[in-house]
């Protein structure tokens, strides 16, 4: 972005990414929770009633096959010991029933399995959707301040985490919820005596678990938000190989990785450490009462208390273990539930971000003249005008020209930095504005201001007598064309990328379009000619090559006004005389503003602006500013011997 940008490095900001307070905790995991749940209520309704049916008939065959365990005991196995010569009709038949009860429990857990897995990745898939299209409307602002790693952190890694919570976490709580429900219910009707055991121990098991599970919940918070920082300086590292290759950088960039990576460890490692610790504790917690029961029971069916029998003991026993474990269930998925609203936070945070706001009304329409009126029309004409609604209901058309002029303009990306102080200059309509200057010195942030990037703190910016702020950011950017130092391509074929400028272009304009920009040649020579295909950014063409598509893609738009953001700094001298040519021919009939440091190509600029620190300080023609001897001259006879 910007030069003058306020974008700091991810090294500092980083580890502090993910919107988590102190200490790590979520902000709000009940709404977060909330949120998530009206996902799946809103386009799976029937889909949850057919998934509660069938962890309804999960949970309950469970608890009725354990209550029928004391049937089969008391009433068949211990009678048929009984007999001299046992019938084993009704025991088959008995247990042709449990039989029947545990395939009906197969066939609910199988149902909602299935039909979970569907409504997690239909969530996901929407959640993403409404993610990137909310990204797409999302100030410049916001990433200039906000590493690409992290943003990208959001739809990896805190995704999967909603993808494993929804998909398994939250049916299998359900599961264990009701299970339990229907078990209390269960041993209260089979023993009081034996359920107050019960009571007993679970309540030492939920005050064991709960302090681990709050544990375990505060470091999986933690442990998102690591890894989103350390996401974002790998994604840094990498773009920035060449760099660090250039000055040495490796060995520091291990150590501040390794800082990173540490943190990251350290807050994984604890997060698992208490999550891997509540298996066994609850599991060991449940033996135990399964022991303290078997012994309490035995004792109270010796001695013919409160009517407890063999098959009613062993019943209790199996309720015991249908009832400790979804409690081991729920407190180990509870890691993944707190893990997931961690990411969730992540991820609504970046979808509550304010989208970029647009007052204006103003609209780009095409025209033409009906009897010396301008007046707008649906087919192409080449002529194009901004439509006017006025306050008092008046409609008025007013040709697209170029006019661009700017009144005592301040701005800072910050309220406690100005970075452009009392700017005012124009741009007639064919004119070249050329600005120079040391690097910081307010250049780029001019032309943002003309895009509206970023919004003015005082003065106004006049655009064919328009003020720009009416002029619909949408329409006002569709008007300009703008080639940028950095040069972005898109993973597809060069014709698709030059038509990026104009997505309706003909075949014949693309290659006009790259005739312009002097790249027909070359594209000319690669193996699929305009059909051949580039990906990472254009890593196969040269810097060079790419930054003559990006020029041949400004050139198809065919704006009135051109913003040359240093085009040609990554060029050779040689093919920056052929590029000049074309861009000459670019340029001819447009407003034009040009950032350079090489200044032997503003010298033919209509007026050249010298900033230093956001001020103008010099203003004129090449001549009249050479004859000053001022900044310029300094600076022009510095490069002159430079080159």
């Amino acid at each position: 972005m910007s030069k003058e940008s306020t974008k700091m490095p991810s090294m500092g900001r980083g580890r502090h990414a993910g919107g988590f307070g102190k200490g790590g905790r979520g902000k709000d995991p009940k709404g977060t929770m909330k949120r998530l749940l009206g996902y799946m209520w809103k386009d799976h309704k029937i889909q949850l009633f057919i998934v509660a049916a069938g962890i309804l008939l999960s949970s309950v065959t469970g608890v009725i096959a354990s209550l029928f365990l004391q049937t089969l005991i008391d009433d068949y196995i211990i009678p048929l010991m009984q007999q001299a010569t046992p019938d084993y009709t009704a025991l088959l038949q008995t247990l042709l029933k449990m039989a029947c009860i545990y395939l009906a429990g197969v066939l609910g857990t199988l149902c909602y399995s299935r039909i979970m897995v569907r409504i997690s990745q239909g969530v996901l898939k929407e959640i993403r959707d409404e993610m990137f299209s909310h990204m797409q409307e999302l100030p410049i602002r916001y990433f200039d301040t906000h590493e690409a790693g992290d943003i990208m952190s959001r739809y990896t890694n805190d995704a999967d985490t909603l993808r494993q919570m929804l998909g398994q976490s939250i049916g299998q709580v359900l599961t264990s919820a009701i299970t339990i429900v229907s078990v209390i219910v269960a041993m209260l009707t089979t023993s009081l005596p034996l359920s107050a055991v019960v009571a007993v121990s679970v309540f030492f098991m939920l005050k064991v678990t709960g302090k681990v599970a709050g544990k375990s919940g505060e470091y999986f918070m933690k442990q998102q938000a690591s890894l989103g920082a350390a996401n974002g300086y790998i994604e840094e590292m990498i773009n920035g190989q060449k760099v660090v290759k250039v000055f040495n950088y490796e060995e520091r960039s291990k150590e501040a990785f390794d800082r990173l990576n540490e943190e990251l460890c350290s807050n994984a490692t604890n997060a698992h450490r208490f999550a891997n610790i509540l298996g066994p504790i609850m599991n060991n917690l449940g033996n135990l009462q399964y022991v303290i029961i078997a012994i309490v029971g035995g004792i109270l069916a010796s001695f013919g208390i409160a009517g407890i029998t063999v098959g009613m003991i062993a019943t209790f026993l199996q309720l015991s273990k249908s009832f400790t474990n979804p409690i081991s269930q729920i407190s180990q998925q509870l890691n993944s539930i707190v893990m997931a609203l961690a990411g969730a936070e992540r991820i609504f945070e970046l979808m509550d971000e304010p989208v970029e706001q647009d007052q204006g009304y103003v609209k780009l329409v095409r025209a033409k003249y009906v009897d010396g009126e301008l007046t707008e029309c649906p087919e192409r004409t080449g002529t194009w005008a901004w439509k006017h609604q006025h306050g008092d209901g008046s409609l008025t058309y007013t040709k697209m020209a170029g006019d661009v002029r700017f009144y005592d303009v301040d701005f800072g990306y910050n309220p406690d930095k100005i970075v452009l102080h009392n700017v005012s200059l124009y741009a007639k309509p064919g004119q070249k504005i050329a600005f120079v200057g040391a690097t910081g010195a307010g250049k780029t942030t001019i032309t943002n201001l003309i895009n509206r990037f970023y919004d003015l703190d005082d003065g106004k910016i006049r655009y064919d007598d328009i003020n720009i702020n009416k002029i619909r950011k949408s329409d006002l950017r569709r008007s300009l064309g703008m080639v940028l130092q950095d040069t972005n391509l898109f993973t597809g074929t060069i014709r698709e990328n030059i038509r990026y400028g104009k997505l309706d272009a003909t075949d014949a304009e693309v290659i006009e379009a790259a005739k312009i920009a002097n790249a027909h040649d070359f594209i000319e020579m690669l193996p699929e000619g305009y059909d051949t295909v580039i990906t990472g950014n254009g890593s196969e063409l040269s810097q060079g090559q790419r930054q003559l598509l990006s020029i041949a893609r400004a050139a198809i738009s065919n704006p009135p006004v051109m913003i040359l953001d240093e085009a040609t700094s990554s060029i050779d001298t040689r093919t920056e005389a052929i590029v000049q040519k074309g861009m000459d021919q670019l340029m001819e009939g447009r407003t034009v503003f040009v950032i350079a440091h090489r200044l032997s190509t503003v010298r033919n600029a209509d007026a050249i602006m010298v900033l230093e620190q956001g001020h103008i300080i010099e203003r004129g023609t090449h001549a009249e500013l050479i004859a000053q001897k001022g900044k310029y001259y300094q600076l022009y006879t510095g490069a002159f011997e430079l080159e």
